[in-house]
């Protein structure tokens, strides 16, 4: 489901007003098999939008009274058909505005978390497909050569890669964007 039920309830009542709405970005990577040579990467789950065409990792919208880990593992099921569960907190920032185009505004407060397949060594454990309307491509791609996407995409998915190599050293990121 492109929309949420709630957000089209409120847009009734409030039209292409900004809205300040939770978000979730979901970085899932593949693990790097013990016996990988030291300049492996990490693949990492993506999606083409179908509204816009850009390849981003599964994003949502929280729904209320929900959970933001609960959030990303039901968004990549609903986007992907992968089961995962949450491994990390990566950060929270701030993004946008973000102007769609049947003129809606909004600007979200997004928690992006790293998830993994519960059981990676279950036959088509890995295996994604497009799950509904919302993207037209999905697929696993090397950290190291990514279609091109927004700057933040490419910032979380690194500290994603960057949290699963060094999870005790690593702190989450405050913000996405650096202010004047």
């Amino acid at each position: 489901m492109a929309t949420p039920d709630f957000i089209v309830e409120l847009r009734k009542q409030v039209g292409h007003t900004e809205l300040w709405l939770p978000g979730v970005t979901a970085i899932v990577l593949k693990p790097i098999e013990a016996d990988a040579p030291l300049w492996a990467v990490p693949e990492v789950l993506l999606v083409q939008r179908a509204d816009d065409g850009q390849w981003t990792p599964v994003t949502g919208i929280v729904d209320p009274r929900e959970e933001p880990h609960h959030a990303a593992v039901r968004e990549v099921a609903e986007e992907t058909g992968l089961t995962v569960e949450p491994t990390a907190l990566l950060g929270v920032g701030q993004v946008g505005p973000v102007e769609y185009p049947n003129g809606d505004v909004v600007s979200y407060m997004d928690t992006a978390i790293r998830l993994e397949v519960p059981d990676p060594d279950a036959p088509g454990a890995f295996d994604v497909k497009v799950n509904d309307d919302e993207s037209t491509r999905v697929g696993w791609y090397p950290i190291s050569n990514m279609p091109p996407m927004q700057p933040r995409f490419r910032l979380i998915i690194a500290d994603a890669a960057a949290q699963m190599k060094h999870p005790q050293g690593f702190r989450p990121r405050m913000g996405y964007v650096k202010r004047n």
